[in-house]
């Protein structure tokens, strides 16, 4: 590439096909959370997209304090590398009950916060937390129109609510809005669509601390979205994008507003060259997220309107004018369309720092467990 901010002098010792980061570039997507916001600790961002300890401990130098993941092993990966304050956003059933009772025995010092949205499973987690003589934050989960999680706000909700208020073990920690359904590229119509989810919250709100019921927080947003709640003042919200730290192709595409820069791209060399407009490149499923549809996994600044032809495990067969100008050994860069399943693809990420290999960090919450 002749971009100047992907430059690599030395790519002898990267294997590939390998997961590289640009520690510029990720330094300044981390600043430009941080302006974004305001303040650091108004941010509580998701994990999710790095899994990796280095960056955390990145984002506790910058003063952001408060985290949230999805997993059981990147809140242990958290508490590892010194976060003190987790919001693990998942509702926790079955064997991932005493899971979080061991997580908390393991890391006296962590405060965790949890999400729920059926009375069943609150039950269990709160004698489970009783019996061992402990406590966690339950956020409601509400849902805003994804119907992938949650309640809607209501009677039912506000049920909840109280018996998590009122169950041994567990404290009421307010509320979790996480809306990933709104993707409008339009940056007017995206901040509509989250004014109109906020303004079914607030009441909502209000209606629990006038029960005298405490709502510390109310964690909102994803990537697209955290900049419309950073402009809403209230004391309460927490903003928890998570895509910017390496951004992605799908994200560019979608929010051209948002200011991230790609800081991760995939490192892959041509290993065969089957046709005069045929190349293959080692770059197959194990190695890029598949969930994007076939053919749209990937971007290849050189070859911009390479066809992807068809991609199995290991390998990734493209088609394009171009081919003859490369050899079998021949490198070439990718900006993954999905990020964050890419990167629990990878073992380790290459770190580049003014174009040199400088580190390996290990994608250490990629697992599902680590200790607990």
């Amino acid at each position: 590439m002749n971009d100047p901010r992907y430059q690599i002098e030395d790519t002898r010792e990267i294997f590939t096909p390998a997961l590289l980061v640009f520690r510029e570039l990720l330094e300044q997507n981390l600043d430009s959370m941080i302006r974004i916001a305001g303040r650091p600790d108004r941010l509580r961002p998701h994990c999710k997209t790095h899994k990796i300890a280095e960056i955390t401990r990145r984002q506790l130098a910058k003063g952001i304090a408060k985290h949230k993941c999805a997993t059981l092993a990147e809140a242990e990966m958290l508490a590892r590398a010194g976060v003190s304050d987790i919001f693990l956003a998942y509702n926790l059933v079955g064997p991932n009950i005493p899971r979080a009772v061991r997580l908390l025995q393991a890391y006296p010092d962590v405060r965790l916060a949890v999400t729920a949205d059926h009375p069943q499973p609150v039950a269990v987690l709160g004698q489970s937390l009783q019996d061992a003589g402990l406590s966690v934050d339950v956020l409601l989960d509400i849902d805003t129109g994804m119907h992938r999680t949650g309640m809607e706000v209501g009677p039912d909700a506000l049920a909840l609510y109280r018996q998590i208020a009122v169950t041994p073990g567990l404290r009421p920690g307010g509320l979790h809005v996480y809306d990933g359904q709104n993707h409008q590229t339009d940056l007017a119509e995206r901040r509509a669509a989250v004014h109109a989810g906020w303004q079914r919250v607030v009441p909502f709100r209000d209606q629990l601390l006038s029960e005298a019921l405490p709502v510390p927080r109310i964690v909102a947003g994803g990537t697209g979205t955290f900049p419309v709640y950073a402009e809403i003042n209230d004391p309460a919200l927490e903003l928890s994008p998570g895509t910017p730290v390496f951004y992605d192709a799908g994200y560019t595409a979608a929010f051209p507003d948002l200011p991230f820069q790609v800081a991760a791209m995939l490192l892959t060399r041509v290993i065969s060259r089957p046709g005069p407009d045929r190349l293959t490149v080692d770059l197959g499923t194990k190695a890029c997220a598949s969930d994007p549809p076939a053919g749209r996994r990937l971007v290849f600044p050189d070859l911009p309107d390479a066809e992807q032809v068809r991609q199995n495990e290991e390998h990734l067969m493209l088609k394009t004018p171009h081919a003859e100008q490369y050899q079998p050994g021949d490198e070439l860069l990718a900006i993954p369309w999905h990020i964050c399943p890419t990167t629990a693809l990878h073992k380790q990420v290459c770190v580049i720092s003014a174009g040199r290999l400088v580190a390996r960090w290990d994608v250490a919450a990629r697992d599902r467990w680590l200790t607990v």
